[in-house]
């Protein structure tokens, strides 16, 4: 796509891989939000911007914001399905867009506890990745992990992408304490080959699948 085309955030074409479906984030995924949740437990939910729902209607308010931030251009949620029982099995998204330097983050990532090392996480990423720089025209992908989120930041490194560094004292967390939250990058010029190891590692997975 040209770097003079619109840059403006618009969801993957439907589809999908074959371990993962995306589609656009809807409220009437709370209750697959819920159990996926259940399942997995709050301990993942540490690392994220909104405590673990104990309830249902904790579930439906979690996917409203969501879905208020799309409204306001800020982020573009979506669900991540299972490609072959549509089992919701989390949420990804793209946001923090800049068309000034055509870059976007990805993040906002939760996965089912029972889908982890399992090549789901690197199907979803593929997707995102390749409708990121080939759709949308970015030129770069960023991603923010918490510092100490270990298994957040080993994901985003296999996915190919820079530590550019860490920004000290910058965000709260729910709980109320500050966290230091680590950068990744990928320029577009690395995509092609970070897209062929991430290819072989979904092929890979899907044939033990």
């Amino acid at each position: 796509m040209s770097t003079s085309s619109p840059f403006r955030l618009v969801p993957p074409p439907p589809g999908g891989g074959p371990l993962v479906h995306l589609e656009s984030l809807r409220a009437e995924h709370a209750e697959g939000w819920f159990a996926a949740a259940q399942v997995t437990g709050p301990e993942a939910w540490a690392w994220l911007s909104r405590p673990f729902p104990q309830t249902l209607e904790d579930a439906r308010a979690d996917v409203a914001d969501a879905l208020a931030a799309r409204d306001a251009g800020a982020r573009l949620p979506l669900a991540q399905l299972d490609a072959v029982t549509g089992e919701f099995l989390g949420t990804t998204s793209y946001y923090a867009p800049d068309a000034a330097v055509r870059s976007v983050a990805v993040g906002f990532t939760w996965l089912a506890g029972s889908r982890h090392g399992r090549g789901h996480n690197a199907d979803s990423k593929l997707q995102m990745l390749g409708h990121a720089f080939e759709g949308l025209g970015a030129e770069v992908v960023v991603w923010h992990a918490d510092a100490r989120n270990t298994r957040s930041r080993a994901a985003i490194e296999r996915l190919g992408a820079r530590h550019d560094g860490v920004l000290r004292h910058h965000r709260r967390r729910p709980d109320g304490t500050v966290r230091d939250t680590a950068c990744y990058s990928m320029l577009a010029t690395e995509w092609p080959a970070a897209r062929e190891r991430l290819a072989a590692r979904v092929r890979a997975a899907a044939a033990g699948a």
